[in-house]
């Protein structure tokens, strides 16, 4: 007997199981999802700035979140749809970018000497799995420090001046220090993100490429200034 024979009768080789969700599919998640928190994390920018305009123009926005669309809605009614909707987002996001993640490493074989697998692309392409992370850490932090405020100093509801007053301070440089880093990480996720989200929903070409990685990195850069003016401005007492 032959030793195709013994080894099971030249049975052919079972054919590679197909993934269940497709990469493509994934990817549209991890684009659809992205947009959303892009445009949450832009209003909440956006938001911020009213630091510059007094005390009390950031405490009213903070109030106002809580009554729109009121009487149709309860009190902080919408707060908390917009809550869900961030939610189910960032679960969509981590889910699909794990996925498509392990499938690249599983795609991937080749390792360096070191040990690491190889990884091509830019900068902010290399560190979209660290950034994520970091900012992942931050979240977790930035809600308990300024929304639940069981981290903060001064830890008031809707008495978001005072809050921000205590939480940056240049005693609490390490907080300062924090946020700054965890926003440039977040910085570089977006200029990344943005360009693969519009690569992904079929808007780019060769001829617009340029352009888009011009505007996705003007874009990262402007909110990335908003975000940590606000913690560097009220450390060193500018409002």
């Amino acid at each position: 007997m032959s030793e195709k024979s013994r080894a099971g009768g030249g049975a052919k080789p079972a054919a590679p199981r197909r993934p269940r969700t497709p990469s493509a599919l994934l990817k549209f998640v991890m684009a659809v999802s992205g947009v959303v928190l892009l445009g949450y994390v832009t209003l909440h920018m956006i938001g911020n700035l009213k630091i510059f305009f007094g005390p009390e123009a950031i405490d009213h926005y903070a109030a106002w979140l809580r009554t729109i669309l009121e009487p149709a809605l309860p009190y902080s009614g919408m707060l908390w749809i917009v809550r869900v909707v961030l939610v189910v987002a960032v679960v969509a996001h981590i889910w699909s970018a794990t996925m498509l993640a392990l499938r690249a490493r599983r795609a991937r074989p080749i390792k360096y000497a070191g040990g690491s697998y190889q990884v091509k692309g830019s900068y902010a392409a290399r560190t979209m799995r660290w950034g994520g992370v970091i900012i992942a850490l931050f979240v977790i932090y930035h809600l308990l420090d300024l929304t639940a405020g069981t981290l903060n100093p001064n830890g008031v509801h809707l008495a978001v001046a005072d809050n921000l007053a205590a939480d940056f301070t240049l005693a609490r440089w390490y907080v300062t220090l924090f946020y700054v880093l965890a926003v440039v990480a977040l910085g570089f996720h977006v200029q990344h993100g943005i360009f693969s989200g519009i690569q992904t929903l079929g808007w780019s070409s060769n001829s617009r490429e340029r352009t888009i990685k011009v505007v996705s990195t003007v874009f990262a850069a402007v909110l990335t200034l908003g975000f940590i003016s606000v913690p560097l401005a009220v450390t060193f007492g500018v409002v």
